[in-house]
């Protein structure tokens, strides 16, 4: 069987590393907001381009605490609503609501399935606030014309790079080209740790300080609280483990790059529809995704060739039970998408033979 991803291979790659950071935090004795978290976030600051980078416990926090600190500040307050795509992952309407404002879903672009910068004024009242932009599969989901609606409009710009770390845009990474990002380094993801782990960048000091606490039970000196916060920090193992794969996150993601442009070229059945980019730098391909209809006979097709496929994602947010309320909305793009994508078998350390192998399944199918 061919996986669709392999953690185990691509983490063996850096086995005496990481056992190596991870060995020296056991053996400093120090396991909470030490050393290592420090040396990361500044090292990821440095390769993002920004001024600040605060780690937390996973990525749906890091999102969630941007919001939160917009609130504090007093730029954001409850109800008020913020542009979010429709076809996202979950997790970034659920930092919306957990904020108590309010996600407004705007449909996707069919062939980049990043939000559509064209429809976004179509969607802002009063009330609008912010543009919460997703670089879904790793494709920057940020223009011009996004800038300047924001900026016509007063409107912050948050960067959900969960799927990005690393894409570049006009010579600028994800994670600076808004006002705040927020990162996910869940396992599978292109910079990854062995656990949960998240960050937000951002070059604002003040926002940087209030997410800072927000994850630290509200608190900059210990017990003395000046939010009602939680706990969600990123720990010294995690923290070390990222400092490890960061060295090579480029190195990697131009592997990624190099299969994606052969799936591109070599794939050429025309049942299914390839991912289109729009600037080969601005894709760090997080997954490989193709489109089409008839997509479970191509699972089967390529189960029975011994290829594993997965689905990112079967269900579009305003049909999830979770928001029934969404139930009767119509958003035509983003059903076509969630109902016709599928993704194959992606990763750097992929062999030749394997992916010339899922090549030619996908070319075979009928």
């Amino acid at each position: 069987m061919i996986p669709f991803f392999d953690l185990k291979a691509i983490n063996a790659k850096h086995r005496s590393e990481l056992i190596q950071a991870v060995t020296d935090v056991v053996d400093s004795g120090w396991y909470i907001l030490g050393e290592k978290v420090k040396a990361f976030e500044k090292e990821f600051s440095e390769y993002c381009g920004v001024a600040h980078t605060v780690g937390t416990g996973n990525g749906l926090d890091a999102l969630t605490f941007i919001i939160r600190a917009y609130k504090e500040m007093g730029v954001f307050k409850e109800g008020d609503e913020i542009l979010v795509p429709a076809n996202t992952y979950i997790a970034t309407i659920l930092a919306i609501n957990a904020n108590r404002l309010v996600p407004v879903l705007v449909e996707p672009e069919i062939h980049t399935y990043n939000i559509d910068p064209n429809l976004l004024e179509n969607h802002i009242t009063p009330k609008t606030k912010a543009i919460l932009t997703v670089h879904l599969y790793g494709q920057i989901a940020y223009s011009e014309k996004m800038q300047e609606v924001a900026k016509k409009h007063g409107l912050k710009i948050i960067e959900d790079a969960a799927q990005s770390q690393g894409a570049l845009y006009n010579g600028k990474r994800a994670g600076s080209l808004g006002d705040a990002t927020g990162f996910s380094f869940y396992p599978s993801k292109n910079l990854g740790a062995l656990g949960d782990a998240g960050a937000v960048t951002t070059n604002d000091p003040k926002l940087a300080d209030i997410v800072r606490a927000l994850g630290n039970y509200g608190s900059h000196k210990k017990y003395y609280n000046i939010y009602k916060g939680v706990n969600s920090r990123l720990d010294e193992i995690q923290a070390a483990v990222l400092s490890v794969k960061l060295k090579y996150l480029d190195e990697e993601n131009t592997e990624r790059q190099r299969m994606a442009a052969q799936y591109r070229k070599e794939i050429t059945n025309t049942n299914l529809i390839l991912p289109e980019v729009t600037d080969e730098a601005a894709h760090v391909w997080h997954v490989f995704a193709v489109r089409t209809s008839r997509r479970e006979e191509f699972q089967k097709h390529l189960s029975d060739a011994g290829i594993e496929t997965l689905i990112h994602y079967p269900v579009p947010p305003h049909k999830q039970e979770a928001y029934a309320e969404w139930s009767t909305q119509s958003y035509p793009t983003s059903e076509e998408i969630h109902r016709t994508i599928v993704s194959i078998p992606f990763y750097p350390t992929m062999s030749e033979e394997n992916q010339k192998a899922v090549i030619a399944a996908c070319n075979s199918f009928v």
